[in-house]
């Protein structure tokens, strides 16, 4: 079965969680290396958002609820390949 991107799940900087503590749940939750989560931190922090994991819209509703359960700002959009940020 073909893995198709519909979807992408966007994380929102914030003034109450630590960059550790998003790192943690990044590596956690995300399956994302410890450099790559380090990196969607500090894209957050400076620009706001960072997209941080596609694929389709059931995964990503399933990591936006563990997200929501942990306080951390998160949106699901449609994906497009040129916008990743």
């Amino acid at each position: 079965m073909e893995d198709y991107k519909t979807h992408k799940l966007v994380i929102y900087n914030d003034d109450v969680n630590s960059y550790d503590y998003i790192m943690a749940c990044l590596i956690r939750i995300c399956d994302h290396e410890r450099l790559q989560a380090e990196q969607c931190v500090v894209v957050a922090h400076n620009t706001g958002r960072c997209t941080v994991k596609t694929g389709d819209y059931m995964e990503m509703l399933e990591i936006k609820s563990t997200f929501d359960n942990l306080d951390i700002k998160s949106e699901i959009k449609e994906y497009a390949q040129s916008d990743m940020y």
